[in-house]
Order: structure tokens, then C-alpha cells, then sequence
């Protein structure tokens, strides 16, 4: 199979020359004992309307293996999901710890045996950056393309990650994923702002 990270990359800044970013990301590169390097990809600013101010985030390195849960008694080398994540954020200047909270969600799959999925839940019980309310991302899908690899690969599919607090995340668990979407659609919580409000569930 030909380097599937390299032709993410250029499937990313094709997707995102797209969107008219043209500038060439901004990149920083996470590792952590035991796992391969995860790179995280910075494009912006967001030219579109009702985006200004938009960086998007995406993880570079989840997808270099396929996903397997971690009760499968086997796992495929080369066949199975694979994913990256995005987070898309109103913040203008880069916003400190970001890169390495992405790209924790981004290990998850290697370091717990999770397989990263729409409407998952996953917690980091700390801050997603400093001093962020958030601690929590919830995942769904994202307006990039799938990525087609080599047969027999799967492709690989990109999932938007929305940061989220303590109390929109045990909603989440209570309710569901559609239900904390409509909340925020009810309450009209921009979940692109790095400074919004949390959501009130009742």
C-alpha cells in the first residue's frame, strides 16, 4: 500500500483549498510512550461566511491503523475503520493545549482499543485546553470526504469532534447524542466558539 498518510495530507489541503484555505496548515507533531506519532493540522482561517474567525484542526496518524476493539480476540492489519478527527474552532489566535487534546482522542484507538464512531462520547476529565470549561468531545460526521486506500483497506472517514462540558457530557450519556444537538440548536449555542456558553439541558 502506497504512504496512506501522505495521501491524506494532500487530500486534506485539497478538501480545504476547496473551502478557499489555501495557505499551507500549521502543523504540530504529539507523541506519547508506546504510540506512533500523531501530527495535528491547522487550516485557516475559514474565508467562508458565518465562519470567520473558523481554524479547523485535523488529527494526522489514527488512521495509520485500523480500529479494533479491544474485546476482538483478532485484529486485521489491514482491514477495518479507520478514522481522524476534526475540530473546527472560532479562536483566531492558536489556543494552548489544543493540539495534544486532539491528539489524545486521536491515540484512543491505540492506546484503549476504542473504535471511534459518530455520536461517541469520549472524556478526558481535564481541560481541553487551558482553562477551557470543556473536558469531554462529542463526535459526529464531518463535511470532508472519505479517503479511499488500497483494496483491501477501508477508507478512511473523518469525524467532527465538538468540545463539550462536565454537565452537557452526563446529558449526553442520559439522553443521547440527537438530544444534546437539539439542545444546542433550541438554546442557539454556536459550538464553533471557543468562548460559548454551555447549554442548559432541562
Amino acid at each position: 500500500m502506497s504512504d496512506p498518510l501522505a495521501r491524506l495530507r494532500s487530500h486534506l489541503r485539497a478538501h480545504f483549498a476547496g473551502l478557499g484555505i489555501d495557505a499551507d496548515p500549521d502543523v504540530a507533531s504529539v507523541t506519547f510512550l508506546g504510540v506512533e506519532r500523531i501530527d495535528v493540522l491547522r487550516f485557516g482561517p475559514d474565508p467562508r461566511p458565518g465562519f470567520d474567525g473558523v481554524f479547523h484542526h485535523v488529527s494526522v496518524g489514527c488512521s495509520r491503523h485500523p480500529m479494533t476493539d479491544a474485546a476482538a480476540a483478532v485484529s486485521d492489519p489491514l482491514r477495518g475503520p479507520r478514522a481522524e478527527i476534526v475540530l473546527s474552532l472560532r479562536s483566531g489566535e492558536p489556543v494552548s493545549g489544543l493540539a495534544r487534546s486532539i491528539a489524545v482522542v486521536a491515540a484512543t484507538p491505540a492506546v484503549d482499543g476504542v473504535v471511534l464512531a459518530a455520536d461517541a462520547l469520549v472524556d478526558l476529565s481535564v481541560p481541553l485546553w487551558t482553562d477551557a470549561p470543556f473536558t469531554a468531545v462529542l463526535l459526529g460526521d464531518s463535511d470532508i470526504p472519505d479517503l479511499p486506500l488500497d483494496p483491501p483497506a477501508d477508507p478512511v472517514t473523518f469525524l467532527s469532534v465538538v468540545p463539550i462540558t462536565p454537565t452537557e457530557g452526563a446529558w449526553v450519556r442520559l439522553k443521547g447524542a440527537e438530544a444534546m444537538r437539539q439542545t444546542w440548536g433550541d438554546d442557539g449555542v454556536d459550538v464553533l466558539d471557543a468562548r460559548r456558553r454551555a447549554a442548559r439541558p432541562a
